[in-house]
């Protein structure tokens, strides 16, 4: 209605002007167009392509290995699957580094996809995938993955026991540090025995192997996340397993023209697994021919298991031989004594 009614104005304006026959031209072609613009089909105007979803990457199970090619694996949305003209496309950053484009692989016929044989730079490698469609319309990035190569064999410490430690007991603890998370064995190489365990979060161990009679070699194996293998070696002998002293003096002959003698006793405290004992209750006897018994007030042991009394041999005592006894009272492993002599000579 508004297109004919400008069409009779046109007419109008002809008519005034004495050109009625041009009012039946122009009526007669803004009809017609009019007529064909309402009657012909639509043509949609292009809409803007719009950019996929982003793909998934599985992380791995164990992020650290010492393989220098790993197969990404990964999921596409699945309005992209089969499409010719879209690709995946693999960012990776080495350590701290900005992300870089690895790889560009096709889609294919499934909404899984594997990319075979990416290289690993030392350290750590983060993966992330985007998919680049028709005009390199690229889509959001998945969520990163990491992967660690590491090529390094984990270091192994052996803080306990000591090598060549006595062990009184039929088990020796095995404490020590390696990388976190590594896999360990102890295996004592004279019986045969292995046993398995592993590394803590900060790499601690604490692993207990029986031991045989006599010296034993024990093979401390330590296996990291990457696969990465190290060893230790030390060897323990086992004791009798029971509370243990020994007492000594500063010299064992004495000639009787000498006396008085200033003399030293000491007594060494072992725990039932070889170790010094400290906080031990010590009492030392001597008894010297001829002349009264002496005897030391309680003593107590110190950190290496160690209790010293100083006294002499006095004058007026007899040919013949001193007996020297130690007495050693624990709280937790009973009691022992030991003994030794130191002989007067003419």
């Amino acid at each position: 209605m508004v297109a004919a009614v400008i069409a009779l104005g046109v007419g109008v304006l002809l008519v005034a002007n004495g050109g009625l026959g041009k009012v039946t031209t122009v009526l007669g072609s803004t009809f017609s167009g009019l007529l064909t613009d309402l009657t012909k089909t639509p043509v949609p105007s292009a809409s803007e392509p719009i950019a996929a979803s982003a793909p998934t990457l599985e992380p791995p199970g164990e992020p650290y290995t010492s393989e220098a090619t790993i197969d990404l694996v990964g999921t596409v949305p699945a309005a992209v699957v089969g499409q010719a003209d879209v690709r995946i496309r693999i960012y990776v950053a080495i350590g701290k580094g900005d992300p870089g484009v690895a790889v560009e692989v096709p889609v294919g016929p499934t909404q899984r996809f594997t990319v075979p044989g990416v290289t690993l730079s030392p350290g750590a490698n983060t993966f992330t995938a985007s998919i680049l469609g028709p005009g390199d319309l690229e889509s959001d990035r998945s969520a990163a993955v990491t992967y660690i190569l590491d090529t390094t064999k984990p270091k192994v410490t052996v803080s306990s026991p000591k090598a060549n430690a006595l062990i009184n007991a039929r088990v020796v603890q095995v404490i020590g540090k390696t990388q976190a998370r590594s896999a360990i064995s102890i295996r004592n190489q004279t019986t045969g025995m292995t046993v398995a365990g592993a590394a803590d979060d900060k790499g601690a161990f604490s692993i207990a192997v029986a031991i045989g009679t006599g010296t034993n070699t024990i093979l401390i194996t330590a296996t990291d996340p990457a696969g990465n293998v190290n060893t230790a070696t030390l060897a323990v002998r086992r004791g009798n397993g029971t509370l243990t002293a020994r007492v000594s003096a500063s010299f064992y002959q004495v000639k009787l023209a000498k006396l008085p003698e200033t003399v030293q006793l000491t007594v060494v405290v072992t725990d039932p697994d070889g170790g010094a004992l400290k906080g031990a209750s010590v009492t030392f006897t001597l008894a010297v021919p001829g002349v009264p018994a002496i005897s030391s007030s309680v003593l107590t042991t110190d950190s290496n298991g160690r209790a010293t009394f100083t006294t002499s041999i006095p004058k007026g005592a007899t040919v013949g031989q001193c007996s020297i006894t130690a007495i050693v009272s624990t709280t937790n492993f009973g009691d022992t004594t030991d003994r030794t002599v130191i002989t007067i000579q003419k």
